[in-house]
């Protein structure tokens, strides 16, 4: 008889750390003096203005709130917890420079939209972003140090989109850069993979190790021009870096069936031959169906998981990191992480199909023999 994993029979370690809840901009603030063309300012207080619904801003502590309250009502076996610490200048300095941190710590403790590009802070966000690197740091040396068998650090604020000198698309600093570049510097990783399969393009990322012959960058995301407008499939690097960003833009329509064929044909032999030391995701959950921009399922997660799983197993001794980057529909969101975590933990990875046959092979079943005889 064939033995199953059984969900519980893998260690996953989930940072998270209640300082990352501090982060609670307004999106009614001013901008910050000189960020913004004054007719620009304008513009957006006209359309606050005349919002027949209050926009709120989506990157909210509701956000993590609603992942952790899934998580105590439905645990995952297998399943450990444990705080962050804070990451330090010299952590963040690898991937940001030493003036754009400069200017993010000048923001500690203040209110203000840093640019028009969707990006604002509150008193507690500076501190929040810096425990956000710090869990991504924390997840990288638990797995590489052998203490957890796979980790997923609850990262808010996001990161893929901030690059080395621009806060960009709710991101201060980039954590998965930083946990990137800390498994390389401080934990003697030589080559990292980092997927990323946030509906948005993780042009941050790209960025940041677009010259690396190091790091290799795969990318799912929806095509330009959705926001943030880059990704596309001639994206692949240069220099020494060349051919180590693998993007792969997608239709809006794109449920799991393409986006499994992506992983297996297109990233598995990407894996074969890059072989890596350690694989991150920058984990976002917005290309589920309930969050509108795509069509990806619960069960869609569950595979795309199985398969990187697969890859750490064969390539890496099974360190495998998860870092959350988007997903704004709440309930999406918190059951996705989930799904994420019951596979991580030994679950067996969904069997996928194209939505809806099955119910229709039982609807052709029902009515097959309704027609068989002669109109009356």
């Amino acid at each position: 008889m064939e033995d199953f994993i059984l969900i519980g029979e893998r260690d996953v370690l989930v940072i998270h750390d209640d300082r990352m809840l501090a982060h609670k901009p307004d999106a009614e603030e001013p901008f910050q003096p000189g960020k913004l063309d004054s007719r620009v300012q304008a513009i957006l207080g006209g359309l606050f203005e005349a919002a027949v619904i209050k926009w709120s801003y989506p990157e909210h502590p509701g956000r993590l709130l609603a992942i952790t309250d899934l998580l105590t009502r439905e645990p995952v076996p297998g399943v450990r917890y444990e705080t962050a610490r804070a990451a330090t200048e010299e952590e963040l300095g690898r991937v940001h420079t030493t003036s754009y941190i400069e200017n993010i710590y000048a923001l500690r403790g203040k209110q203000a939209w840093l640019d028009v590009d969707t990006t604002a802070v509150s008193p507690g966000s500076v501190d929040a972003a810096e425990v956000a690197a710090g869990s991504a740091i924390a997840a990288v040396e638990a797995v590489v140090g052998g203490r957890a068998g796979s980790a997923f650090a609850l990262c808010r604020p996001p990161g893929h989109h901030a690059n080395s000198v621009r806060a960009r698309g709710f991101c201060l600093f980039n954590n998965v850069a930083v946990a990137a570049a800390h498994a390389q510097a401080a934990l003697g990783c030589e080559r990292v993979l980092i997927v990323d399969w946030d509906v948005h393009h993780g042009n941050g990322t790209q960025s940041i190790f677009w010259a690396s012959p190091d790091v290799m960058f795969f990318d799912t995301h929806r095509a330009p021009p959705f926001y943030p407008g880059t990704g596309s499939k001639e994206e692949v690097g240069e220099g020494l870096g060349e051919g180590l960003t693998v993007n792969v833009p997608l239709p809006a329509g794109c449920g799991d069936p393409a986006l499994i064929k992506v992983y297996r044909e297109i990233l598995v032999p990407a894996v074969e031959w890059f072989k890596p030391d350690v694989i991150l995701v920058s984990a976002g959950f917005d290309m589920h169906q309930l969050d509108l921009c795509m069509n990806l399922s619960y069960n869609g997660f569950g595979a795309l998981t199985g398969i990187v799983q697969e890859l750490a197993d064969k390539h890496c001794d099974g360190r495998l990191v998860m870092v959350l980057e988007g997903g704004y529909h709440l309930e999406s969101l918190a059951r996705g992480v989930r799904t994420v975590l019951e596979v991580l933990a030994g679950g067996e990875p969904p069997e996928i199909e194209e939505p809806g046959l099955r119910e229709v092979a039982e609807l052709v079943a029902f009515h097959s023999t309704a027609f068989k005889g002669s109109v009356a």
